[in-house]
C-alpha cells in the first residue's frame, strides 16, 4: 500500500508520526484547555434554536470537507468550516462544533492521528473559529451592517482561518523537527492561499443562503431568540446529507499538507492508525468503492449531527 493511499485523505488533519511526542502533547493540553473553556462559556448561553442549529451546521461541515475540490498544480482542497460556525454561532460555541466534527473524523474514521488530535482541533477548530471571526467582525465595524459586510466579512475571514491553520500547522512540523520552518512556511502559505479561496466562495455560499432564507439565523452568534421551527432543522439536515451524497465526487488529488509533505521529503515520517474502524470513508465489507464512500460520509453526518445536538441540550440544560 502507498503512502498516498494509507493517508488518504490527509488535509489538514496531521497524521501520527509528523509531529513529535512532546509537541503532540502541548497540542492535547491546548485543546483540552480550549474546549474546557467553550464548554463553559456556552454552559446555559444556547437558545432553543442553537441546539439543532449547532448539530444541522455541524453536519454540513462534515459532509462539505468530505468533498475535497481541485486548485493549482495537482492538489486539492476542502471546506474547514470554522469561520462559517463561529459567524453563525460565535466562536466558543464553534470550538465545540469542530471540535465534534474533528473528533468523529479522528476516532471513527481515522482521518488524523490521536496523538496529532489535539493539535488537529486547535489547528482547524480553535484557530479557524477565531481568526475568522475577528476578520470578519472587523470588516462588519469598518462596512457597517448588511449583506454586503457579511458576504465580504465572511469570504475575508474564511481566508485568513486557512491561512492561521497552516501557518500554525508548518510551526508545529518544524518544532517537530520534521521541516525547517523556512521550507514548511512558504510551502504550506503558498498552497493554502489558493484552498482558503475555495473556503471563502464555500463560505460565503452558505451565508448567502442562510441571509436568503433565515437572516433570524445569523443573530445567533449574540443572542438566542424564540423557539425553533422543526421544518428549518429537517431541510438543514437534509441538504446537509445531500451534500455527503455527493462526496464521491470528491477530487483525487493529494490536498494541502499531503502536497507539502511530499515535496518536503517528511511524508514517510507518517504513521498508521493503530486501530481502523472505518478507515479512509469506507465502510468494510461493501466492495462497491463508491457506495462505500458515500454510505460512510452519510453515516458520519448523522453521528456528528446527533453528538453536536446532544451535546448542545447538555450544555443548555447545566445552565438552567
Amino acid at each position: 500500500m502507498s503512502w498516498i493511499n494509507l493517508l488518504a485523505p490527509v488535509r489538514l488533519h496531521i497524521p501520527d508520526g509528523f509531529l513529535s511526542t512532546t509537541v503532540s502533547l502541548v497540542g492535547w493540553l491546548l485543546a483540552v484547555g480550549a474546549i474546557g473553556y467553550a464548554l463553559r462559556q456556552t454552559r446555559g448561553q444556547l437558545g432553543s434554536r442553537q441546539i439543532p442549529l449547532m448539530g444541522v451546521l455541524a453536519a454540513f461541515i462534515f459532509a462539505a470537507q468530505a468533498i475535497n475540490f481541485p486548485v493549482a498544480g495537482g492538489t486539492s482542497g476542502h471546506l474547514l468550516g470554522g469561520t462559517l460556525a463561529a459567524i453563525v454561532l460565535g466562536p466558543w460555541a464553534a470550538v465545540l462544533v469542530m471540535t465534534a466534527v474533528i473528533g468523529v473524523q479522528a476516532l471513527l474514521f481515522q482521518d488524523g492521528g490521536l496523538l496529532a488530535l489535539g493539535f488537529n482541533i486547535v489547528n482547524m477548530g480553535v484557530l479557524t473559529a477565531f481568526t475568522g471571526h475577528f476578520a470578519f467582525q472587523l470588516l462588519k465595524r469598518i462596512l457597517g451592517e448588511g449583506r454586503t459586510s457579511l458576504l465580504v466579512g465572511g469570504a475575508l475571514g474564511a481566508w485568513v482561518s486557512v491561512m492561521a491553520g497552516a501557518a500554525a500547522t508548518a510551526v508545529e512540523l518544524a518544532a517537530s523537527g520534521a521541516s525547517p520552518l523556512g521550507v514548511a512556511l512558504p510551502a504550506m502559505a503558498g498552497v493554502h492561499a489558493l484552498i482558503g479561496i475555495g473556503e471563502a466562495l464555500i463560505t460565503v455560499g452558505a451565508l448567502a443562503f442562510i441571509y436568503a432564507s433565515r437572516r433570524d439565523l445569523l443573530d445567533l452568534g449574540a443572542r438566542a431568540p424564540a423557539k425553533a421551527a422543526a421544518n428549518w432543522v429537517i431541510v438543514g439536515l437534509g441538504i446537509a446529507l445531500s451534500v455527503a451524497v455527493f462526496s464521491f465526487a470528491a477530487s483525487p488529488h493529494p490536498d494541502g499538507l499531503e502536497r507539502v509533505a511530499a515535496d518536503a521529503g517528511f511524508l514517510g515520517r507518517a504513521l498508521g492508525p493503530v486501530y481502523t474502524l472505518l478507515p479512509n470513508y469506507a465502510i468494510p465489507g461493501i466492495s462497491n468503492q463508491v457506495v462505500s464512500g458515500v454510505l460512510a460520509v452519510v453515516l458520519g453526518t448523522l453521528v456528528v449531527f446527533g453528538i453536536t445536538w446532544a451535546l448542545a441540550r447538555r450544555q443548555r440544560r447545566l445552565g438552567a
